[in-house]
């Protein structure tokens, strides 16, 4: 079977435009150019297109699909059974929000008590599960095992007080760390605040604090780039900038 790029997209959903997009990077090459200068697809890249778009459901973005796929490590079968494990993970969070979204509807419909705990079971297990998907590996490697389950359990035996406080504690981190930039003095007021603001936010997860394991979550945002695109998406140099508030923080 053969597919010209319109009905390919039509088939899969997509539009023309990402097709033509994913050619020009080398992700997705359509198996030959007819006489009148169309691309057009094979059975073997609707498979492949398959695997791009179960990647990017995921959150993987286009450079690491096209790492992955065109690794000689990659294999098609094995992909689609992580592929599988990752979507039953993701319908176990969509099943817990609906749960949560029908008992919310029985409240106050039909007058059924739901404690606060239930309320937020759902979002604090997404929370867990998307740090899981993005850090587990790394975090987990750095602090051992015990200590990460310990913050899991801390995070989802959260009150609904204690959930939205570590929510807004954590913009008040960033709003503060946008200021104390504008210093431009990592040892300032404003940046110690901010500091001992990160301090207070990550109480909330770990069972202890230590000051050694501040400094060294710290380095941590500046040594790997997913945890920098998140500080550095206020102002480029933005995690560096926490890494030297928190090391001077620290210290004393």
């Amino acid at each position: 079977m053969e597919y010209t790029i319109q009905k390919l997209g039509q088939l899969a959903g997509i539009s023309t435009r990402t097709l033509r997009y994913y050619d020009e990077i080398g992700l997705l090459k359509p198996a030959r150019i007819n006489s009148s200068g169309y691309r057009i697809y094979s059975s073997a890249e609707v498979d492949r297109l398959q695997q791009i778009l179960f990647y990017r459901e995921l959150g993987v973005n286009l450079d690491s699909i096209k790492e992955i796929m065109t690794s000689e490590a990659f294999d098609k079968v094995t992909a689609l059974k992580e592929h599988r494990e990752k979507l039953l993970e993701k319908r176990a969070q969509l099943d817990l929000l609906i749960d949560n979204v029908d008992k919310s509807i029985q409240q106050t419909e039909r007058g059924i008590t739901m404690t606060d705990k239930e309320k937020f079971k759902g979002f604090k297990q997404k929370l867990v599960d998307d740090n899981e998907k993005k850090y587990g590996e790394e975090i987990r490697e750095k602090y051992g095992e015990d200590a990460v389950n310990k913050s899991n359990a801390k995070l989802k035996g959260m009150t609904q007080a204690q959930f939205e406080e570590v929510s807004n504690l954590e913009q008040q981190v960033l709003n503060s760390l946008k200021d104390a930039m504008q210093t431009g003095d990592p040892a300032g007021e404003l940046a110690q605040k901010t500091a001992d603001m990160h301090r207070q936010w990550l109480s909330f997860y770990w069972d202890k604090y230590s000051k050694e394991a501040h400094a060294g979550l710290a380095e941590m945002y500046v040594a790997d780039e997913r945890f920098t695109a998140y500080y550095d998406k206020i102002q480029p140099g933005a995690a560096e900038f926490l890494r030297d508030a928190i090391l001077i923080y620290a210290k004393n």
